[in-house]
């Protein structure tokens, strides 16, 4: 019989990593995301994420039809704005539940409550810089919370410095360029940014480029390949040589 291994040489050996990729059905309960105060790239990604979750967690169990918790403190509604409806999918706008919260501690109250009501489907927090109420104290309430009652919390950290924090996933972001509409070029493009994956428990650390178009989060490919890829609208149509379509069927 062979000798079974001593607990230290165990814990010693490396974990298996996995690559991040959109649609995993196992997603953490906590995830922080870092992004600048001026753009809306964090609100963005958050939830891209929320929706990318949501979707892989109910595949053959129907649609999630449950409300959406969207906590944010003064400072940063501020300096990003609240939630817009129009820009809210669809099946979003109808169950969203918004809140305002004068201090980050009301902030975090509202988001710990969120996180621990079964009938919400996600909680989305916004809170701006490095308010001392945000400790590690407070961000292992809410991962415990989050990870017992089986609600995920994706809290978007403006302008602030990534601190000692249990959150299992920390991702930085910023926006990206979108890429050219494939018909009208005076439309506007897919939302995207520019995400890097720092922190993971389950995952490798790594940086995408993802884009969303309403339907579903994706890697977005290198903008070289997605002009080869793309037809030439002008190319679309053949020349005729002078006769008509119907003549050229004709003969």
């Amino acid at each position: 019989m062979f000798p079974k291994p001593s607990p230290a040489r165990v814990l010693s050996r490396p974990l298996p990593e996995t690559r991040w990729r959109p649609g995993l059905t196992a997603q953490p309960f906590h995830s922080e995301i870092f992004a600048p105060a001026g753009e809306a790239s964090g609100a963005g990604l958050a939830l891209a994420l929320a929706r990318d979750a949501l979707a892989a967690a109910g595949k053959g169990q129907g649609e999630d039809g449950r409300h959406v918790l969207w906590v944010q403190d003064c400072k940063a509604i501020r300096q990003g704005g609240r939630p817009c409806l129009g820009g809210l999918p669809p099946d979003w706008r109808h169950r969203l539940i918004h809140v305002v919260a004068a201090t980050p501690e009301d902030a975090l109250f509202a988001i710990e409550e969120g996180v621990r009501c079964r009938d919400l489907a996600c909680v989305i927090g916004e809170i701006a810089g490095n308010p001392r109420a945000l400790s590690f104290t407070a961000s292992r309430r809410l991962s415990l919370a989050a990870e017992r009652h089986g609600v995920a919390l994706w809290l978007v950290r403006l302008d602030a410095e990534p601190d000692l924090s249990s959150a299992r996933m920390r991702w930085r972001v910023r926006a990206a360029p979108s890429p050219p509409p494939r018909w009208n070029a005076a439309a506007p493009g897919t939302a995207t940014w520019h995400a890097e994956l720092f922190r993971a428990r389950a995952h490798a650390p790594g940086e995408w480029m993802l884009c969303d178009d309403k339907t579903a989060l994706a890697i977005r490919r290198d903008p070289e390949e997605e002009r080869a890829a793309t037809p030439d609208p002008v190319r679309l149509a053949r020349p005729t040589v002078g006769r008509s379509l119907a003549a050229r069927v004709r003969a």
